[in-house]
């Protein structure tokens, strides 16, 4: 598109007449020339008059068409530049898929290829301060480690805990990895990118690249770990892995096979560098991906020059200040001002920010800044509201609100608020009720299957019995007639008994112990193609919910 200079708001424009024409009327006015002109003789009339009317001198009436000019043109918002569109890092999801074979132990980039591209993925969350991430590993099979999120420190916490040594199998199953990452990004509003970080690919699955491109509408991005020279293998205890005749094992980037991938199913391929440069691509490549899928839907955004007008209108304004000229005009500009100042707010100490910012837009500021509890207390939006409860942990006085809200995405939340609460009965009727007003809903179906499994899994476990009829050291036996304490029937089941959806609940062991047993139980299940969503987690407001 041309951007030519033009105006966003052209109609202000037609305040900017009001200035000459101001000033004509107050000189006709003001002229004793045109006063007296219908009584005495024209000839003997500019010798009767006295005085300097003829000299010219700034009055505050050219101030005020000076204001008036200046501020219509500066409302009409002279403008001749595009402006991207906001919040577009927020917008753009992206899901990292991380290859967890043998290979990524090799020490060609230092200090391995796996602890490199950890390293890189931390830089890109930082690059992408507040936009959602997920993680996916994979070798011969694909598991989840954390959905599309906008936590750091929960990325970070998990993401140190990756080791190789966590799936026992072994190959290169990207297709699986592809799969579950699509299975994640189809639940967000707007189209993501899919990032590998690998040293290899298998041929076998460039087929299955080749559809997602045709079909799909996230992006895949390939960055290749390591070096065509290759360097020694080294095991996950730190060892160097030696072979047949007793030398270091070599490990070389097969970059052959992901080049054949890159031309094939046309998947943008870079390298990793030293610098952050090649997650400045990432982050540029899942911006321009989103643009383009947006081209034709997308509002245009001019950007706003009229602002620049406010530091003549600021001088302007300090003339104001001159003696005997604020006695005339305060009246008015105190009328104005006003009439333009904003209803008085309920609570007596009111913030200068509520004459520039709704009280939606003041909580949306707190909520992008995890300052849950005064975004919950700014929220007028019900929706937002319940949102700004439930992450600052009130959870009943979130439900309150979501029960009273249309549709399943307050449902949805309404059986959150409930699993959060380890009401599961209650969490499943809500989320049945979401499934009966939108289908699919995949996050629904996901955590109705998850407190299926838990109020089962509840049923199980024998009634508590009080403290008091408990003796020290008393044996119970369970219906099989294994023994155990008091304190073990307290506890529940150990982690390994668990299934590997309830993840992040009830965490009482270390990240990379949970993650290895998380993927033993799935790797028992090879059918599942992608993990269910925790309960807690909730879908991507609605765009139009935005404060």
């Amino acid at each position: 598109m041309e951007q030519g200079f033009h105006f966003i708001r052209p109609l202000w424009l037609l305040l900017a007449p009001m200035g000459p024409l101001l000033l004509w009327w107050w000189n006709r006015r003001n002229d004793p020339l045109q006063r007296w002109k219908g009584m005495i003789a024209p000839h003997l009339l500019k010798h009767l008059v006295v005085g300097d009317h003829g000299r010219w001198r700034t009055r505050p009436i050219h101030l005020v068409c000076a204001v008036l000019v200046l501020g219509a043109i500066a409302c009409a918002g002279p403008t001749w530049e595009l402006d991207p569109p906001p919040f577009a890092e927020d917008r753009a999801p992206m899901v990292v898929a991380l290859d967890l074979s043998p290979a990524m132990n090799a020490i060609d980039v230092a200090p391995t290829r796996l602890e490199r591209a950890k390293q890189k993925i931390r830089d890109l969350v930082a690059l992408r301060a507040g936009g959602r991430i997920g993680l996916i590993v994979y070798t011969n099979t694909a598991h989840m480690v954390l959905p599309p999120t906008d936590d750091p420190a929960l990325m970070e916490l998990f993401l140190s805990a990756i080791t190789t040594d966590l799936l026992p199998a072994r190959g290169q199953n990207a297709a699986a990895a592809l799969a579950m990452a699509d299975h994640l990004l189809d639940a967000e509003s707007d189209p993501g990118t899919v990032v590998f970080f690998t040293s290899g690919f298998d041929d076998t699955q460039i087929a299955a690249f080749v559809q997602h491109h045709q079909h799909s509408r996230q992006q895949v991005l390939m960055l290749a770990v390591g070096t065509t020279k290759g360097g020694p293998l080294r095991a996950p205890s730190g060892a160097l892995v030696t072979g047949a005749e007793g030398g270091p094992v070599q490990a070389r980037l097969d970059d052959a096979a992901l080049e054949r991938l890159s031309s094939q199913a046309h998947v943008p391929l870079a390298s990793i560098t030293t610098d952050d440069a090649d997650m400045r691509w990432v982050q540029r490549e899942a911006l321009h991906h989103l643009a383009i899928v947006h081209d034709s839907t997308a509002t245009i955004r001019w950007k706003e020059y009229g602002y620049y007008l406010c530091y003549p209108l600021v001088l302007l304004a300090l003339l104001w200040f001159r003696r005997g000229w604020m006695v005339r005009w305060v009246f008015v500009l105190g009328a104005l001002g006003l009439g333009a100042m904003p209803a008085p707010a309920s609570a007596a100490d009111r913030h200068v920010a509520d004459w520039f910012f709704t009280p939606d837009q003041q909580g949306r500021w707190y909520y992008e800044h995890r300052d849950f509890g005064r975004a919950a207390e700014h929220f007028q939006d019900p929706y937002w509201k319940g949102l700004a409860l439930y992450q600052h942990g009130r959870y009943d006085d979130a439900r309150k609100i979501f029960e009273t809200l249309p549709g399943a995405d307050a449902q949805f939340m309404t059986g959150n608020c409930y699993a959060r609460r380890m009401e599961y009965q209650e969490a499943k009727d809500a989320y049945n009720q979401a499934l009966r007003t939108r289908h699919p809903f995949p996050q629904a179906q996901d955590n109705l299957a998850l407190m299926t499994r838990l109020i089962k899994q509840r049923e199980e476990v024998p009634p508590e019995t009080p403290d008091e009829e408990l003796k020290p050291d008393e044996v119970k036996f369970d219906k099989e007639g294994k023994k155990g304490n008091a304190t073990e029937k307290m506890m529940g089941p150990r982690p390994s008994e668990l299934p590997a959806d309830v993840w992040m609940r009830n965490l009482n062991v270390s990240p990379a112990d949970f993650l290895r047993t998380k993927f033993n139980v799935e790797s028992e299940t090879p059918a599942r193609t992608a993990a269910p969503a925790a309960a807690s987690t909730a879908p991507a407001p609605p765009a139009q919910a935005h404060p």
